[in-house]
């Protein structure tokens, strides 16, 4: 996409670490989902609220090496600062989610602060966000991260990591199984964790998910189930 053209030491290096510390499919035996996503798209607050919360309920998060990407549609301006689609509310909440993921690596710890955190946002209270953390029975340790730049430096990992995706992301939620890009179909994407595993036995909530032979929908039916990417102002190319 070309949006940056400068990164830092710093940056590439928390990017290495990210990629050792994320577990590969043939490594951990389970099916990659990376979820690339903006903290205040509605459609993505949706798809984690109502979809992606879903592996948890029916147990096929035993089969899954859940990856959250919170960058989205955003961008690096020349001058270093960070832009995103829905203002500067999103950039913070964008690094705090990135913190969290950080300080709390297990999956079930930093998803229920991101649950709670885009299910203020489905309700259009997001700025009551700081009250997940007692929700989600978590210290407020990600708030200092955030304050010491410490998620910036992490959110430039996710940028550059959501810049190299190939094929580019046109939209969020933006949903990869393994390295299947699923595009518009991302809400059947248990269906496809479903096929991608090849474990035994079989997590018993795939014996209820069939994933059909449609095609791919076309862009222009997803209608306005997705955040799409618009061109940045000022961005460095």
């Amino acid at each position: 996409m070309g949006r940056q053209s400068r990164w830092d030491a710093p940056a590439v290096t928390a990017l290495l670490m990210l990629l050792l510390l994320s577990p590969s499919p043939s490594a951990s035996g389970k099916v990659t989902v990376s979820v690339y996503y903006e903290a205040l798209c509605p459609f993505c607050a949706n798809f984690i609220v109502y979809h992606l919360v879903k592996l948890f309920e029916n147990g096929l998060i035993s089969a899954v090496n859940l990856r959250m990407i919170p960058w989205g549609n955003a961008w690096i301006q020349p001058d270093g600062a960070f832009s995103c689609q829905h203002g500067p509310d999103e950039c913070m909440l964008n690094a705090i989610e990135a913190c969290t993921i950080s300080i709390y690596p297990d999956t079930e710890k930093h998803f229920r602060f991101i649950h709670c955190v885009e299910g203020f946002t489905v309700q259009n209270r997001h700025n009551e966000w700081t009250k997940c953390f007692d929700i989600a029975q978590l210290s407020a340790i990600p708030i200092d991260c955030y304050r010491n730049g410490h998620g910036k430096l992490l959110e430039k990992s996710y940028a550059y990591e959501t810049t190299q995706l190939n094929p580019p992301h046109r939209f969020v939620p933006w949903v990869i199984v393994n390295d299947k890009p699923l595009q518009e179909d991302y809400q059947n994407f248990m269906a496809y964790v479903c096929k991608a595993y090849n474990g035994s036995p079989a997590p018993d909530a795939c014996r209820s998910i069939m994933l059909d032979d449609r095609h791919y929908l076309q862009s222009d039916n997803v209608g306005s189930q997705v955040c799409y990417v618009t061109p940045p102002r000022n961005a460095t190319s």
